[in-house]
């Protein structure tokens, strides 16, 4: 019952003015309650902007697992 999603511009190419690289958007549905987070992570290298974004995302079902605990 838990669905984690992730879109954005990694990099290093596909920016915009209104997109620029580094720009992504994480989201966490646990039972139908979604959470959204936008990220601008800045033009960091491709790997970077992955990894920081895998991680912000395993930190947001951390804390809604948490919340749904207490």
């Amino acid at each position: 019952e838990v669905g984690l999603a992730t879109t954005g511009i990694a990099g290093p190419d596909g920016g915009t003015e209104e997109k620029p690289v580094g720009t992504v958007w994480i989201a966490c549905c646990i039972k139908g309650k979604i959470k959204t987070h936008l990220l601008q992570l800045g033009n960091r290298d491709r790997l970077t902007n992955i990894q920081l974004s895998s991680l912000a995302i395993l930190n947001l079902l951390r804390l809604e697992l948490n919340e749904i605990r207490e």
